[in-house]
């Protein structure tokens, strides 16, 4: 590892007993046992205005962005409303930008209260490669979250699973450079 990494996961969710804000608390226990330094993100804990590129930037927004920008990897964490990710995820992430997520590993995970999240998933991955982030090939979806969470622990071994592995993978990469071909096609060229 080329240094400790820093690991920060946003929570876009509003709910108080956030199965997803749950969740992503484990990712961050399996990155730092893996020797990352972690922070969790909370959107409540942030006084953002909707987002408007005409109005100056809040403090709270400069605040949140550095943190995003000074992270090696960030975990993306949202309920699925209405087959995508949250509204206050939403804005969180419209105050930042390539400036923040250029070249940055990126980990997604969402919690469903009932069944779908793969629209959710793939709302999120167009949006983090739209600020030009990396984002890693294992994903979490949670469906029936409310049955594989409970008083704060995942008590879904399947669930559990891709959670730590997600947490892992966070610090595995989190000092990646992609590169736009592979060294088999450098070597076929």
């Amino acid at each position: 590892m080329e240094s400790t990494p820093t690991v920060v996961a946003l929570a876009g969710s509003m709910r108080d007993g956030s199965y997803t804000r749950t969740a992503l608390r484990h990712a961050l226990d399996a990155a730092e046992a893996e020797g990352a330094e972690t922070e969790l993100l909370d959107v409540r804990e942030y006084d953002l205005p909707m987002f408007d590129p005409d109005e100056d930037e809040p403090p709270e927004a400069t605040e949140f962005k550095r943190e995003i920008r000074e992270a090696d990897s960030v975990i993306w964490g949202s309920p699925v409303y209405h087959g995508s990710y949250s509204a206050a995820f939403r804005n969180v992430h419209d105050y930042c930008g390539w400036d923040e997520y250029e070249d940055t590993t990126v980990g997604l995970l969402v919690s469903a209260g009932g069944g779908s999240f793969g629209s959710t998933l793939d709302h999120m991955r167009v949006t983090a490669r739209g600020v030009h982030a990396w984002v890693l090939p294992h994903q979490v979806g949670i469906r029936n979250a409310r049955d594989k969470i409970e008083d704060g622990e995942i008590v879904d071994e399947g669930i559990k699973d891709r959670v730590r592995k997600l947490g892992e993978q966070m610090v595995e990469y989190a000092f990646i450079e992609p590169r736009i071909s592979s060294e088999r096609a450098e070597a076929d060229d």
